[in-house]
């Protein structure tokens, strides 16, 4: 696969700490940045990136302080069957090589069980998206179960584990429609759709996306878009070097904020970087480089202002995932104790008590949250069935962060 990629200019120097002064004094007294104002960006260099870096650091403490979350998870792999081929994924299966076509809602049950040992909160259901639509053994899988769809089916597993367990879900199935939202919304605090990129370029012959349908800037857009009519608060985020150019990231951010700034229901941003796996179309492309990320996470800190929620998972960034929070975030993720990443299966979690101490090392405290935010619990609780508003009020102290903190679980691994 080849992606072109448009060359970006470096002539400038870095932006002066004045200027830097200057652009952070007007993101904390509530001004957005223009596009042309954060278009000067993509010239800071790695000689600039220190500064830049400091900049977005003082606006996560001006709006978060020194306080750093994480869920505490399972992950639930409901079906890797998946109508889109995406250049850099292996957690797409044939019905040929697939293990089981979709897990069993007993199957489902298992995990979520063994996350509640845990004191896990979360259970995240990221699935292929709209299988049933490439393949009939996907169609035949949920007719005998009396189901159209597979997001027919992430219902009723949501609703089981939401009843069964002390769990809440937090659903990635891709793009959904409003009658997919209003379904789940019952029993997810929150939901997930990864924006990934507006570059059209991406998904035009030889990109990463040409066979991808459901990567469509436009599409998923109006999942978030749709998202935000209803309330719903939604993690978000974009991906870093799959062949978008600096400037296609702002551009990607910027929606985001639109987006936000129209809704206020995106509670949360990831910045991920791509790693290169074996046996795909994108197997031979460079991973990320650990600068580019840290000036992809400032530049967003600046975009998204000081009180947006700002993540880059740790085990993506095992050798160094600390340095990021000297580049303005504020979480780490969903982090499991007991289940792999299976979208990256190559790159295991870090230890709690590792990252406890890894976090605590740079001046930072770490606590548990649920998979929606404190300070969105008002808006999750204004549609959640109420056994769900009871879940979350018992395992939440007076600030809404999980009971018992990280003490919890340090000690488990």
């Amino acid at each position: 696969m080849t992606v072109a990629i448009r060359e970006e200019s470096h002539l400038s120097a870095a932006l002066t700490p004045i200027r830097l002064d200057s652009l952070t004094s007007r993101v904390r007294g509530g001004v957005s940045l223009s596009g042309d104002e954060v278009a000067r960006l993509v010239d800071v260099n790695n000689d600039g990136l220190p500064d830049l870096c400091g900049a977005a650091s003082e606006l996560r403490d001006f709006g978060k302080g020194r306080l750093v979350t994480f869920s505490p998870k399972v992950f639930i792999p409901l079906t890797m069957l998946c109508r889109d081929f995406c250049g850099y994924c292996t957690f797409r299966r044939d019905p040929d090589t697939a293990r089981d076509l979709y897990m069993s809602p007993e199957q489902v049950l298992k995990v979520a069980r063994a996350g509640e040992a845990f004191g896990c909160t979360e259970a995240l259901f990221t699935l292929g998206e709209r299988p049933e639509q490439r393949y009939p053994e996907a169609k035949e899988w949920l007719s005998e179960r009396g189901c159209q769809t597979t997001l027919e089916y992430l219902v009723e597993v949501c609703q089981l584990v939401a009843e069964e367990t002390s769990l809440m879900p937090h659903v990635n199935p891709g793009t959904m429609s409003r009658r997919e939202l209003v379904a789940l919304r019952p029993y997810n605090p929150s939901m997930g759709l990864m924006l990934e990129s507006t570059s059209p370029r991406l998904y035009q012959e030889g990109g990463p996306h040409e066979f991808a349908p459901s990567k469509r800037p436009r599409v998923r857009l109006r999942t978030l878009e749709i998202g935000g009519e209803l309330g719903v608060p939604f993690t978000t985020g974009i991906l870093v070097g799959i062949g978008e150019t600096r400037m296609e990231r702002i551009d990607a951010l910027l929606e985001i904020r639109k987006l936000n700034d129209a809704h206020g229901h995106i509670q949360e941003v990831i910045v991920q970087n791509f790693r290169a796996k074996p046996e795909t179309p994108m197997g031979e492309a460079p991973d990320a480089g650990s600068e580019e990320l840290l000036w992809t996470v400032a530049v967003a800190r600046l975009i998204l202002g000081p009180d947006m929620n700002l993540q880059v998972p740790p085990n993506l960034n095992s050798d160094d995932y600390e340095i990021y929070l000297n580049a303005g975030i504020n979480d780490w993720g969903g982090v499991s104790p007991v289940t792999i990443d299976y979208v990256n299966p190559e790159a295991p979690w870090p230890g709690l008590a590792e990252l406890r101490n890894r976090t605590e090392a740079m001046g930072f405290s770490l606590k548990p949250r649920l998979p929606v935010y404190p300070e969105f619990f008002d808006r999750a609780g204004g549609y959640l069935a109420q056994s769900m508003r009871i879940k979350m009020s018992d395992v939440t102290d007076d600030k809404g962060y999980v009971l018992g903190g990280i003490e919890r679980y340090a000690g488990t691994n």
